[in-house]
């Protein structure tokens, strides 16, 4: 695991993507996807041509299958993620869940990078990391993803179409790639829906794209393993952000909360040393004026 970790890391930085194969059985994604036909069926065409007006996406998968929960805490999918992000943040945080189906006669997706739904600098650090499961097979006929290699160290640049790759995709294998990489959905030109979900993973500090604390309120998220409760949102972020009272946000999961708390630092390291070290020299001035 360390070396396939350490291995798709590098090209994910590199290539901007990385495809490792059979990372799951495909019976699970058989029943997870068994278990997304209603709503697929329930689910009508989007409206708007990026997302798509032959496509069906809908999102808040964990309530929607028990299955979602083992795509979207994925050793590998966790792994890449913290390997792109983790230099930049105190924790990642799960910024999206969805069910994509491109139909018959949908059109290629504008190029496009997901980086760009936030203001911050480009170029200089990641963002985000998308990680798409197919559910059936992607290929270039019925719309499999589009990527431009590279593109994640290429910006303001014309990219042609014909510089994109679609790589051949089977249920159980994971497409990882950064949110800095050019990509698109594609053309379907078949008769058959082209199925797949895509889980991202984000900057923990960052407003997510699928708003997880009113897709997974606390009666919801009191479900969860409290490893898949943090990821979407219930935890601070370092230094004190995303409290609740001055308190991590898990309290809100549990059984009774009193009213009122006493907020409670929740500092990185080096700044909670150089606040110890800053009382320390007042608490020293003011025994010495004590003293004299």
């Amino acid at each position: 695991m360390t070396y396939l970790l350490s291995h798709h890391a590098a090209e994910l930085l590199d290539q901007g993507y990385t495809i490792v194969r059979g990372a799951v059985p495909t019976d699970l994604v058989s029943v997870l996807s068994a278990d997304l036909d209603p709503h697929f069926a329930a689910t009508p065409f989007c409206d708007g041509d990026f997302y798509g007006r032959r496509t069906k996406r809908f999102g808040s998968l964990l309530t929607r299958s028990p299955h979602a929960a083992h795509f979207v805490q994925h050793p590998m999918a966790l792994g890449l993620a913290d390997h792109a992000l983790g230099q930049f943040c105190d924790r990642i945080a799960l910024n999206l869940t969805q069910g994509i189906e491109i139909h018959e006669g949908a059109l290629a997706q504008y190029p496009h990078r997901d980086e760009d739904m936030w203001g911050g600098p480009k170029g200089e650090i990641e963002y985000l990391v998308n990680i798409i499961w197919p559910m059936t097979p992607f290929t270039q006929e019925n719309g499999g993803t589009r990527l431009w290699p590279g593109s994640n160290h290429c910006f303001g640049a014309a990219l042609n179409e014909d510089a994109a790759v679609v790589p051949e995709l089977m249920p159980g294998d994971m497409l990882a790639f950064l949110g800095s990489t050019l990509h698109g959905g594609g053309g379907n030109r078949t008769p058959h829906p082209r199925r797949g979900l895509i889980v991202s993973y984000a900057l923990g500090w960052l407003k997510p794209y699928e708003l997880q604390w009113l897709v997974y309120p606390p009666e919801v998220a009191r479900g969860f393993a409290p490893e898949l409760a943090a990821l979407v949102g219930y935890a601070q972020h370092r230094p004190n952000l995303g409290n609740v009272e001055g308190q991590d946000p898990s309290l809100l999961l549990r059984d009774h909360m009193n009213d009122h708390h006493a907020a409670t630092d929740a500092l990185r390291e080096e700044q909670a040393a150089a606040l110890r070290d800053y009382v320390a020299e007042q608490e020293a001035a003011r025994a010495g004026t004590l003293g004299g």
